[in-house]
Parts: structure tokens; C-alpha cells; sequence
């Protein structure tokens, strides 16, 4: 029998990172603001290029990029702000640690948010709209920003799972006013910990940049925006949400591999899209036409399963295969279950987004899986279903 495929373990770091990593740990010059070359300074010119904006900030999370791009909107405290109710709970979080309110609008079966409650929630209360892109699954981002654009509200992407997703052929985290990207452990790029905002607004970015902790005048080693640096000095607190040199010359050197990722990845997610699809039981929701993904993991919804106890089935037949499962709604405490939220107080249930989370499974899908990979972990899941269906129907599974 087959081993069951390590779907945990990162890409390894290319060769490239290793003589830097040497000379950062021979030297001691981890902090990014020793020179004006610092390694950080490098990641930020290299990836605002890549995506075609004119700033990037490497900061210590993608959390602190959402964090800082709501300080430096410079929104009032109890600001309101609008995001998709399926979202990882460090969402919701940043919007609260920025003296902000988070109001949770309703996703739909296909993981992306239901347009008809968006646009009745976003009123003349809301002051600014944050959409997470999860898992990689872009909603209908034209709606968005055009209904975000008639109210006056500025849009932020969480594109912590979109890097390398494109809208009409546009860079995910670029349609907004800010864009913010994930570099820890389970994304695309992997630095354990990190993450990047980018922007095409000079004040958001002069704004952010000092508050991230560009004391003093480390803002100097930042090009451009030498009036809003001047402006803003010592007007704005510190938050120290700094990235260190190591954690860049580790994103800086996968840099290169983001397209081959997104392709592999992209490319192992269809094939195993279409097994799935195959049973009566499990289906993949599509893209919409003007995306194109960059998936590193695959969700699919669970048909026909009426019960939890058989939701809860599935999970046991498929482990028992050697592939682990998450239902969003099923796993305890599960941080992207919005009613594990309880740091946010009391709030109105979200019917669809509860069904669509009591029945939408997780499985990661690195782009490193070979076929043979692909293949256990689609027959497995496809086995799981019909073993539990087949029970629950009086058909034999196969």
C-alpha cells in the first residue's frame, strides 16, 4: 500500500538564500535599518516591482499589514468595517486591535461572499470594506469595488492566500487601495512568519512606514515621500511591526519560484478538482471567468451529507485512508469558523455562511505533490464518500 503524501512540510529554501543567510549569521546584522541595502529594503524594492506598485512594506505579519493599513487610513475609533464572514479569525482581530468594529457580511456556497448581503450591509455605517480573498477564491471583486466606490470607502485585500492571483489578467492586492500578503509557514512564499502591504498611495505608505517602526529618521532609508516623512515624524506612534533581515533574504529568494508555484499549484488543484468532481458526493466550486487561482490547497463541499454525524464520517473513513480532512464547521475551535469569534461579543448568526461551513472541507495541495500524490489523495476522498454514502443508501462502495 501506498504511503500517504506529506502534505505538511513546506518547499525547502533554495541554495540562492544560503550564502546571505551566512553572512547575516557570521555578522549579527539582522535588524533592517543597519543600512540603507538592508536585505528588507531589497524584499520590498524586488516585490512592489513584481507587482507593479510603486510601495511595498515588509512588516512581521500579514495580521500587522491589515493592522497598519487601517491606522494609516487614519479611520476613527468604532470605525466600521465590512468583511466576508468566511475568513481566518487574525481578520477580524487586526480590524479590533485598530479600534475598528468588524460587520460580517455572508459567503455563499462557493466560499465567496453573497453580493445581495454585501451591498445591503455596506450603508452609510460602514467606513471601510476589508475583503479576504480565502483560501485563494476571489469574489466578484468588479461588484466590490464599484459598490465600495459609489459609497466613498476604501477597499483593502487581505491577499494572504491570493499571491500570484489574477482579475482580468490584474494582480490580486493590487485592485484595492492596499494589498496585504501572507509569508508564513503555509503559504506560497514561506518565511515561517512575515508579511508585505503594498499600495500606489504615498501618505498610506508614509503613514504605515513610520508606524511600523521607522523611528527616529530610519524613514530616510525608504525612497521617495521625504515631505510626508517630515510631515508625519513624531505625530504617529510606534508599533514595531518590523520585519528582520533573515525573514527577507528567505522571501527574496523564493521570489523567483512564485510562478512556477502558482503554475504547479494551479495545475494539481484542477486535476484533483476534476476527480472529485467525478462523485456524486463531493464537488469543487469553480473559478469565476475573470480569475485565475493560485492554489496551494483545495476546498470542496460535501452533497448530499444531511447529517453531521455523516459529515463526521467522512472525516474518519478518509483519515483511515491516510488523508486528514478539516470541515471548517465540524473542527473544534476552528479559527475560521465565525461563532469561535467570541472576542468580537454577541453577533447575528449568518445562516449561509454556517452551512457552507458545516459541510466545506480543506485539504492542502502543495504545488511540491507529484501525481501519484494527487491520485492517493483524490481516491481517498472519494472512497471516504462513497463508503459513507453507500452506508447511508444501501450501495456497496467500491
Amino acid at each position: 500500500m501506498a504511503l500517504a503524501p506529506n502534505v505538511y512540510d513546506a518547499e525547502p529554501i533554495p541554495d540562492a538564500a544560503r550564502a546571505e543567510i551566512d553572512r547575516l549569521l557570521t555578522s549579527g546584522d539582522l535588524f533592517r535599518y543597519t543600512s540603507e541595502n538592508a536585505p528588507v529594503s531589497l524584499l520590498e524594492a524586488d516585490f512592489a516591482e513584481m507587482m507593479g506598485v510603486r510601495y511595498a512594506l515588509a512588516v512581521s505579519s500579514c495580521s500587522a499589514a491589515l493592522f497598519l493599513t487601517l491606522k494609516a487610513l487614519d479611520l476613527p475609533a468604532g470605525a466600521r468595517v465590512l468583511i466576508p464572514a468566511f475568513t481566518f479569525a487574525a481578520v477580524p482581530s487586526a480590524i479590533v486591535h485598530a479600534d475598528c468594529v468588524p460587520v460580517l457580511a455572508e459567503v455563499g456556497a462557493d466560499y465567496r461572499l453573497d453580493l445581495a448581503d454585501f451591498e445591503a450591509k455596506l450603508d452609510d455605517t460602514i467606513d471601510a470594506v476589508l475583503i479576504s480573498h480565502m483560501r485563494g477564491h476571489t469574489s466578484d471583486m468588479d461588484a466590490i469595488l464599484r459598490l465600495a466606490e459609489a459609497k466613498g470607502v476604501p477597499v483593502i485585500e487581505d491577499a494572504a492566500h491570493s499571491l500570484g492571483t489574477l482579475w482580468h489578467g490584474r494582480k490580486i492586492g493590487t485592485l484595492g487601495r492596499v494589498g496585504c500578503f501572507s509569508f508564513q509557514s503555509y503559504k506560497l512564499v514561506n518565511s515561517g512568519e512575515g508579511g508585505i502591504m503594498v499600495t500606489d498611495d504615498p501618505e498610506i505608505a508614509a503613514r504605515a512606514i513610520i508606524m511600523s517602526g521607522a523611528y527616529e529618521h530610519n524613514w530616510k532609508k525608504h525612497p521617495g515621500m521625504q515631505n510626508s516623512f517630515h510631515h508625519w515624524q513624531n505625530k504617529l506612534p510606534l508599533y514595531n511591526m518590523r520585519m528582520n533581515n533573515l525573514s527577507a533574504v528567505l522571501v527574496r529568494a523564493q521570489l523567483p519560484e512564485v510562478a512556477r508555484r502558482v503554475t504547479d499549484g494551479r495545475a494539481n488543484h484542477d486535476y484533483v478538482a476534476g476527480l472529485l468532481n467525478a462523485s456524486p458526493w463531493l464537488s469543487v466550486p469553480p473559478a469565476l471567468a475573470p480569475e485565475e487561482r493560485a492554489p496551494d490547497s483545495i476546498q470542496f463541499n460535501l452533497d448530499g451529507f444531511a447529517t453531521d454525524a455523516e459529515a463526521h464520517a467522512f472525516q474518519a473513513a478518509a483519515k483511515a485512508q491516510g488523508v486528514s480532512v478539516q470541515v471548517f464547521g465540524l473542527s473544534e475551535d476552528n479559527a475560521r469558523a465565525y461563532w469561535n469569534w467570541q472576542f468580537l461579543g454577541e453577533t447575528a448568526d449568518l445562516p449561509k455562511t454556517r452551512a457552507m461551513l458545516m459541510r466545506a472541507c480543506d485539504v492542502r495541495l502543495p504545488a511540491r505533490l507529484t501525481r501519484e500524490d494527487l491520485d492517493f489523495i483524490a481516491t481517498a476522498l472519494v472512497r471516504a464518500a462513497t463508503e459513507v454514502k453507500g452506508q447511508a443508501t444501501g450501495v456497496a462502495a467500491e
